[in-house]
């Protein structure tokens, strides 16, 4: 009896473990979007001095880790244009008012928002849009050395906005070449692309194409056009892909798609939904494909909708989505921008919305986490959302997700580690060699083992190389012991180390 009961308090102490840690996951994608485009989260205006500029981005980093976040995705080319420095395009309009105007006192904002998330140990990742050229031809500035003055033949005009014509091979020529500059200049942790591929259909009129269907059909038919318009696609992914990988195997790429792949009425592998546009069918991007042959490292779609909304349900779009991952690191787009009191939706009324699809995407096995849209709204904390999602899904730290599709390299573990007292502050010191790019510091009870799978251990993830704790009795090192690790770049965690 003695050992039935010990087996029986050992299988219960066990599920109660991996139900926390189901609940309350160590590794797990928590991102938000910092958009640049028509100044939606940064900067707040064009023209802003840089030192407001800088102190806007550091804002906005320090509430990325008051909600415990552990990744941005920082928006740097959202029109053919730049917020870093580059020989292939301009600088922004949305920087300083002006496209091809630099900042004055010079920096670079993409540089600076590098090492501003390194010392908070969080990861960035770079977000560009593939096709977009000029947002809005009647009234956006366009500098003289932007490729549409250069290239007008690679440009076509759909609505308001000029675009890359995707049918052109020079289109992913130029494409690549950016992404081929920012990863040779740059430490960044991912290449992240969104939903603008062929833009969203506008009533009545057709994308301007057919000039470059006719040059460069690649044995496509005039019937097959839309077969054409996925294979252009297609090939900016792949090609993507490879220019990546050749130059920086480490670094992923993702893609941000539309929340919905294809409708079920159109495809019976669709999901059960009545979206008016589809990636496949509209923006023709044919995600799962990618997603099959190894062309992206991980998907984020944007289920922007919520929980039981009649024609796009987001359970019902989340959970098909993770049964189609195919292997591939998935991740959910939430939209923070839906809370509001007086939204028309009464789901949208509450913060609890987002809380429930956090604690949805935790039940469904290939989700590993969730990006959020957008950075200004952890500004406004609508609706007490911070404190709810504190309080809750994100009570606890969690260090970013390792990816098995990209190169894996290693961190070694932190040397000459100390811990002093400094007055009322307890002092934690380390050194590492440039494997490490981010610490985790565990606090446990005096005499316990050294197990660090459980997140209330973790009480900082950071990029510099000291901690200062005020003494407390929840610090107070006669009772605890304090660990460090490193992470390494690709976000492996080295062998723990004892502060002593």
């Amino acid at each position: 009896m003695n050992i039935k009961s010990t087996l029986l308090t050992l299988a219960l102490v066990l599920m109660f473990i991996n139900a926390f840690a189901a609940k309350y996951p160590k590794r797990e994608m928590r991102a938000v979007w910092i958009a640049s485009v028509a100044n939606i989260d940064w900067p707040s205006r064009a023209g802003l001095a840089v030192d407001m500029q800088q102190e806007e981005m550091i804002e906005l980093l320090d509430l990325a880790k008051a909600y415990h976040m552990n990744t941005v995705v920082f928006q740097i080319r959202p029109a053919t244009d730049a917020m870093y420095w580059s020989r292939l395009e301009p600088w922004s309009q949305w920087l300083n008012g002006e496209q091809g105007k630099a900042p004055d006192p010079f920096y670079d904002p993409l540089q600076f928002t590098i090492d501003e998330c390194r010392k908070r140990g969080l990861d960035i990742h770079v977000w560009m849009n593939p096709y977009r050229a000029v947002f809005d031809t009647a009234r956006s500035s366009v500098s003289d050395d932007h490729p549409i003055k250069n290239h007008p033949e690679w440009f076509v005009k759909y609505g308001k906005t000029a675009y890359f014509n995707p049918g052109l091979p020079e289109t992913r020529a130029h494409v690549s070449s950016i992404v081929a500059d920012v990863i040779r200049r740059y430490d960044v942790d991912a290449v992240h692309f969104d939903d603008y591929f062929y833009p969203y259909r506008i009533a009545g009129k057709e994308f301007p194409d057919q000039d470059a269907f006719e040059l460069y059909p690649r044995s496509y038919q005039a019937k097959e056009k839309e077969d054409w318009r996925r294979d252009n696609v297609d090939l900016i992914i792949k090609q993507l892909h490879d220019t990546i990988k050749s130059i920086a195997p480490h670094v992923e790429f993702g893609i941000s798609p539309f929340g919905v792949w294809r409708n079920a009425s159109k495809d019976p592998r669709g999901s059960a939904t009545k979206a008016g546009q589809t990636n496949y069918d509209d923006l023709y991007a044919d995600v799962l494909m990618w997603q099959e042959k190894g062309w992206v490292d991980y998907v984020c779609p944007q289920i922007y909708w919520h929980i039981g909304k009649e024609v796009a349900d987001y359970k019902i779009i989340a959970q098909w989505w993770n049964a189609n991952a195919f292997d591939c690191p998935l991740y959910i787009g939430h939209a923070f921008y839906r809370l509001k009191a007086d939204s028309n939706y009464k789901e949208w009324q509450s913060a609890k919305e987002i809380e429930k699809q956090i604690k949805l995407n935790r039940k469904l096995e290939s989700v590993g986490g969730s990006m959020f849209f957008s950075a200004k709204f952890m500004r406004t904390n609508p609706l007490g959302l911070k404190e709810q999602i504190q309080k809750k899904q994100y009570r606890y730290l969690a260090l970013p997700p390792t990816n098995k599709r990209i190169a894996q390299l290693d961190a070694q573990k932190p040397v000459n580690t100390s811990l002093s007292l400094l007055n009322d502050q307890i002092k934690l010191e380390w050194e590492a060699d440039e494997t490490s790019k981010a610490f985790v510091i565990y606090k446990l009870k005096k005499g316990k083992a050294l197990k660090l799978n459980d997140v209330r251990k973790i009480i900082a993830v950071t990029g510099e190389k000291e901690l200062l704790l005020d003494i407390s009795k929840e610090t107070d090192p006669s009772k605890h012991t304090y660990v460090i690790s490193s992470l390494s770049i690709t976000n492996q965690e080295s062998n723990p180390v004892v502060f002593e």
